[in-house]
Order: C-alpha cells, then structure tokens, then sequence
C-alpha cells in the first residue's frame, strides 16, 4: 500500500511538472519544472528498486542535461524572443492535434473494453524482495563481459572532452 502511494506521489509530480514545462511562459521557470519531472522520474526509479536507473537519471539528466540547458537559456538573448509573436496563430493548431489525440486514446481504450479476450491486461508486479540486485547485476555484466567496449567509449569520449577543449580554446 505504501508502494503505491510513493509511486503516485511521484507520478502526480511528473506529470504535474511536466505539463508546468510546457505552460509556463518565462523558460528559467520551465526549466525548473523540467528538474522536478527528472527527478521525480528518478523517484520512481528508486521506488521501484532500480537503483542504477536512479542514479544514472540524476547525474546524467539533472546533473548534465540541465545544466547545459540552463547555460543555453541564458546566453541566448530572450528578449528578442519574447517580442516576436510568431507563433500566436498556432494556438489553435496544437488544440486541433491535442484533440485528435485525446479521441485517438479514448477511442483506444473505449474498444479494448468492447472486444472479447483483448482488453488491456494488467500484469501482477513481483514483490520487491525477490527481485534480483540491479546495480550488481548491471556491474557484473558491465565489468566482465563488456569490458573492452565499455574501454574503448571511455576514451571515445576522453578524446572527444579534449578535441572539445582545443576547439573552445582561443589561438593567441
């Protein structure tokens, strides 16, 4: 029961969040919603005992991902964007595709229910307990049997982080 009420909570705060993303005017705030969204992604993960899952969400996405956002929103000039109306006869075009889409899932699940033997099944979750380690599990096989490809992506990208650095730097 507690499970089920961790696992709401977070969906609740993604969703919520999530639609707060797309709402807001000012992208600062946005950007902060889409924080709350990963991380309560990241919540979810936990819950459902993925620890691995978990931790890869916050540092790669939260951690990475954002922060480059965050640095794109303000070294762009906003206010030129802000002025520009270009888009404000859209409006009506994203509530046509928003509608089409909200018939196109109610008629999904309104003939799921109709059909014999086809409804849509739900599946008994595993108690948390008899799943096996997922961080070991993923370790073991990361460490041991994909070892040479997980070498050659280190220095891919240890390559690519220098390349980066000799690119950005100013010739004098």
């Amino acid at each position: 029961m507690l499970d089920q009420a961790i696992f709401y909570f977070f969906a609740g705060v993604a969703v919520l969040s999530a639609i707060l993303t797309v709402t807001r005017r000012n992208v600062v705030h946005s950007a902060i919603f889409l924080i709350t969204a990963l991380l309560a992604t990241a919540g979810i993960f936990l819950e459902l005992r993925a620890e691995f899952l978990f931790i890869v969400q916050i540092i790669l996405y939260v951690g990475g991902i954002m922060v480059l956002f965050v640095f794109v929103i303000m070294l762009v000039n906003l206010d030129v964007a802000v002025r520009q109306l270009q888009f404000a006869r859209q409006k009506w075009v994203g509530l046509l595709i928003s509608l089409a889409l909200a018939a196109q899932v109610g008629l999904m699940l309104w003939s799921s229910r109709k059909m014999p033997g086809q409804g849509m099944r739900v599946l008994n979750a595993v108690p948390a307990d008899k799943l096996p380690p997922n961080s070991e599990e993923v370790a073991k096989s990361l460490f041991s049997s994909y070892l040479l490809p997980f070498e050659i992506a280190s220095v891919l990208l240890l390559v690519a982080m220098i390349g980066a650095v000799v690119m950005a730097k100013k010739r004098t």
